[in-house]
Parts: C-alpha cells; structure tokens; sequence
C-alpha cells in the first residue's frame, strides 16, 4: 500500500490534472457546433449567440461579457483552415505556439455588421472614409431574409511590415531631428528682446516621430497595400428598399488613423407581380367577364414559394380591391408579425360575341 503522504501526493496531482483539463476550452462547444461543421455552420453559429451575449444587450452581466469575448476567440479559431487545422491537432496550446493572437472581439463581430463597437481597446480619434456599396436585392429574398457573401476591394496595412514601412523593427529610428516627438520648437525675433516660440511639424519625418532607414519590399515602404475582405452581409425578414446593413471599422485601413465603416445600401430590383408599400404588398390580378360574374377560387405563387389561395363568390366589379389579411411583408425586427396583401381585380372582356352570344346576354340583362 502506498504511504499516506505519497498518496496524498498523488490526489493532488490528480486534482492538478482534473483542474488542468477542465480549463481547456473546446472552441466547438462553445460555439455549439460539431467538429464536423462547416465554415457556414460556424459562422451562422456565431452570428446568432454573439448577438445574445453582446454586452449592449447585456449591461453589467460579467457572464454575458466574458461569453461574447469566447465566442469571438472560438469563431476566429474555427473560421480559418491555418488556425482551425492547429486547433483540432493540438489545442489551444497549438495556436498559443503559433504565434497566432486573437483580434478585439468587438472588430471581429463588427464583420457581421454589429451593432455596437463596444469599449475593449482604444480606438484612434481620426477615422477614414467610409465605403458605400449598393446591394441589389429582390423582393424575394427581403421577404424571406438572406445571407449574402461579399468581397470588397480595399486598402489594408502591409501584412509584412504590420505598417511600419520599414523592412524589420530594427531599421525604425527615433527621429534625430524632433527628438522623436513629432513637432519642434522654432524662435522667431519679432524685435530686439521679443522672442515668439511656434511650434511646426517635424521636416524630417513629417510628424511621425520615427525614421525608416531601409523600407519594406512588399509595400515599398508605403505602409498600407491592396487587398480583399469577405465579408457576410446578413439581410434580415422584413427590411427594406434604402435601408443600410453598417460594418463598423471595415473600410480602407491606415496606420495612422481609424478604418471608416463599410455600409452597403439595399437597392430592390422591380418585382413583375408585387409592389411593396411600407409591410403592405399590391398586386393586381385578371379574371374573366364569366369569373367575375359568378365568382372564383384561384392560387397565387407568394413570394415565399408558396400556393396563396384568393376566392370571391359574389360579383366582383373592374377595379374592386380585395384585402388579405396578414399575406403582406414580415415586419422588421418582429417577423412573426405582416402587413397586409391587397387584390385588385381587372375584368378581361370578350374581344367579340358571336350572334348566339349576344342573343343569350341580350335575354339574361333585358330585365
């Protein structure tokens, strides 16, 4: 039998162990996924739990908080092959070696079009340009809500030199002019014994404080490069023509100031059977002299896919609108909820009748 103190050695080790495992973060079940998901799988995950744990959603819920970040770290985990295929080999511990690090949760979910910037990390007070892009969108896919992948063109900073311009850290130089701080002192006799002091941007390196002595070859020491971002537009049920989707932070990147946002406008294409009014739909629909004399039962293709059945049983006059109750657009932000769907009715007349024909509307209208 094992002496009470290497045992009580061994328990603890044990414990050490259980403790050691129980802190391991499996990124899968944090997102609520199988190992076996697809990036689509993935992303779709994460959109719909970071929007639940978001801290504007959740103000003061340290739990909530802490939630949000994991997901962030999980979504860029799995989301990319490099970093998901060291995941699955080694764990988290894989990634730590790597040298790979996690981005601001808050930018990440800003990809998704987020609602909020959140407060983790300063942000720089300038900000570039936005991008504004128009999205072509039927009135199909408003109604039942789409995802859509876009890839923008844009300028990032260099992924070589992280936007330093130089060629490595060591070829970056406290300016010998400003002494680094960006601006210098200049005296200027205005008379015998007055003196004005004005402070100019440094002229050697133009404010930045810091000299290149030998640039970076991928972007020849312009810091900033050409390259392309996907991004997943999410058009929610119900939205409308003019209304914008915001990506906070997605627009053209520079070292020296904050990204602008990218903002895609939706631009409805003409629908050949439906016009939109607010949540309200308007179609018109054409029955025969016969049809509207003793009424009908007909189906409509709705833009859900879907048979919608119309029916009059009495006389239906040329102009008459016919409202359907709840058939219109879901109502944005409660899709549970629709407009309505109104029926206007053309009569198709007989171009001729034969002298049989009249004689039989003469009889059936001479009283």
């Amino acid at each position: 039998m094992l002496g009470s103190s290497r045992l009580v050695c061994l328990l603890v080790l044990l414990l050490e162990c259980c403790l050691w495992v129980a802190a391991k973060r499996d990124f899968y079940a944090v997102l609520g996924v199988d190992r076996s998901a697809s990036k689509k799988d993935i992303k779709k995950a994460y959109r719909e739990q970071s929007r639940k744990y978001h801290p504007d959603k959740n103000p003061g819920d340290k739990n909530a908080e802490q939630k949000f970040v994991e997901l962030a770290e999980a979504y860029e985990a799995l989301s990319d092959d490099e970093k998901r295929r060291l995941y699955d080999q080694y764990g988290e511990e894989g990634l730590k070696g790597s040298g790979k690090q996690f981005h601001n949760p808050f930018d990440i979910f800003s990809q998704f079009g987020g609602f909020g910037g959140g407060s983790f990390g300063q942000r720089a007070e300038r900000r570039g340009p936005s991008i504004v892009m128009p999205l072509d969108i039927t009135l199909e896919e408003l109604f039942r809500g789409v995802e859509i992948e876009v890839e923008i063109n844009k300028q990032i900073i260099c992924p070589i030199c992280r936007g330093s311009g130089a060629k490595s850290h060591e070829h970056v130089k406290t300016c010998h002019s400003c002494g680094g701080h960006g601006v210098k002192i200049m005296r200027q006799q205005l008379a015998p014994g007055f003196v004005q002091q004005v402070q100019v941007t440094c002229d050697v390196c133009g404010g930045r404080g810091k000299i290149v002595q030998s640039k970076c070859a991928a972007c020849a020491g312009e810091k900033v490069k050409r390259g392309s971002s996907q991004m997943t537009v999410q058009v929610e049920r119900g939205m409308g023509d003019g209304q914008s989707i915001v990506f906070e932070g997605e627009a053209d990147q520079s070292p020296d100031q904050r990204a602008g946002d990218v903002k895609f406008t939706l631009r409805q294409r003409p629908h050949p059977v439906f016009t939109r009014k607010g949540d309200n739909l308007y179609m018109t629909q054409a029955i025969t002299l016969k049809e509207a004399l003793l009424g009908f039962e007909k189906k409509v293709a709705h833009l859900d896919g879907k048979d919608l059945p119309i029916a009059r049983k009495t006389v239906t006059q040329p102009g008459f609108v016919q409202t359907i109750k709840g058939q219109g657009m879901p109502k944005f932000g409660f899709p549970s909820e629709r407009g309505d769907l109104f029926v206007e009715y053309s009569v198709v007349f007989p171009t001729t009748l034969t002298a049989e024909q009249q004689k039989l509307a003469a009889k059936l209208f001479e009283k």
